[in-house]
């Protein structure tokens, strides 16, 4: 079969013919239709995820069929028992295990649900790994409510978009920050209230005085930066943090924090009981995540390249 096939760090993955996986346990074989990109691919491809054992097939997201039946992958494996953080057995599908950049995957049954009705493959592939992020950052730690003033940094890559398809789905008033105007722009065309270019000085000040303060914060990129967003909470207000693009935050004053009793949590996709509340909640809305554009399998480069200069507004997806 066809296969993205990663061999060597700070090298782009090639596409080779490989073997069918040979099935283990409790595992069945799904034909995929499309995959999505991931700014994690991106970080494994740039040596930057830590050890990875080569060669390996990437790709967390996938669509496809099983016994002629419409599928879509969780990508989270080995949870565990726990609800609140993952297990020391906990895997993300694309590294270490062969992923969906190939024309087929092994996987355990156990992560395969029905597809939602409404989605093309294109689309719900574009869905798991971001909708599972969004979701539990939102309804689990964030227990977001109706006109909580949401706040949603960095809009354009897949988990910020989704973040704000579903928060206005349950009727927040979402603000978004970008260092694109054109992004901040798409963002108020899909119904974000407001929002503020992130390079520019005091943008945070300017969205706090518009709204009296955030009560629910997502935020991907961290760095120094991320004192912006303690000064943007409300008191009480949570920070969700579920990326580190920009590196270690080094100017935060924990005075900000415990005197507006803030709350900092951390996500890392989530439980599988998590997922299929996020398949529910994505049919009962019948959203559709938003899609950058398409490629073909061997032009998966185009993708690989545009995540890296930072210019997607939803998610791109590899055609299979």
């Amino acid at each position: 079969m066809k296969a993205l096939v990663l061999s060597r760090k700070r090298s782009l993955p090639v596409l080779e013919e490989i073997d069918f996986p040979e099935l283990q346990t409790n595992q069945v074989l799904v034909d995929l239709k499309a995959a999505a990109l991931n700014h994690r691919d991106v970080l494994i491809v740039d040596g930057k995820y830590g050890r990875i054992d080569l060669p390996v097939v990437l790709g967390s997201d996938g669509a496809g069929t099983l016994n002629g039946k419409d599928v879509v992958i969780n990508p989270s494996t080995n949870w565990g028992d726990n609800p609140t953080a993952q297990s020391d057995n906990f895997k993300i599908l694309g590294a270490p295990d062969d992923g969906t950049f190939a024309e087929s995957v092994a996987i355990n049954q156990q992560q395969i649900h029905p597809m939602p009705p409404h989605l093309n493959y294109q689309e719900a592939a574009a869905l798991p790994s971001a909708g599972l992020t969004a979701y539990r950052a939102l309804f689990t730690k964030g227990d977001i409510q109706e006109d909580d003033r949401v706040l949603i940094t960095n809009i354009g890559e897949g988990v910020s978009v989704l973040a704000l398809q579903f928060a206005l789905e349950v009727g927040a008033r979402v603000f978004v920050t970008s260092s694109s105007d054109e992004k901040l722009e798409k963002a108020l065309e899909l119904g974000a209230e407001g929002g503020a270019n992130h390079d520019v000085r005091f943008w945070a000040k300017d969205l706090k005085s518009q709204t009296g303060g955030f009560d629910i914060i997502l935020d991907a990129a961290a760095g120094n930066s991320f004192t912006d967003l303690v000064n943007a909470a409300a008191p009480g207000g949570k920070i969700i943090v579920y990326g580190g693009h920009n590196g270690y935050t080094s100017k935060l004053d924990p005075k900000m924090i415990f005197s507006k009793q803030l709350s900092i949590l951390g996500v890392t996709l989530g439980t599988s009981d998590e997922f299929v509340s996020m398949l529910r909640f994505v049919n009962e809305y019948e959203i559709i995540p938003i899609i950058d554009e398409v490629y073909d399998l061997e032009d998966a480069a185009k993708g690989f390249e545009r995540i890296q200069n930072n210019e997607q507004f939803g998610k791109f997806v590899l055609n299979i």
